[in-house]
């Protein structure tokens, strides 16, 4: 396996990361310290899951949510809720 300096990765990645996707891993090295294994994906990365609707069902909202805590609110402000 090849061990490759970090300036020399940065300046030939494409080339590398072409290599190491056809199943050639290499070592990027600092100050011949390896630091990182470049290896091809063995499998697709999974899709990220949906969010939207997520927690559907599991949270209820009450009829009255936009008027909760409206008497205690018009009280701090002064106004008559009348």
């Amino acid at each position: 396996m090849d061990i490759i300096n970090i300036h020399q990765a940065k300046t030939h990645l494409s080339r590398l990361v072409e290599k190491a996707a056809r199943g050639e891993p290499f070592i990027i090295a600092k100050a011949g310290r390896p630091l990182v294994k470049v290896v091809p994906l063995d499998q697709d990365l999974p899709a990220p899951a949906d969010r939207v609707g997520f927690m559907a069902g599991e949270i209820g909202v009450p009829d009255d949510f936009d008027r909760m805590g409206q008497k205690e609110i018009e009280a701090l402000f002064g106004v008559d809720g009348t």
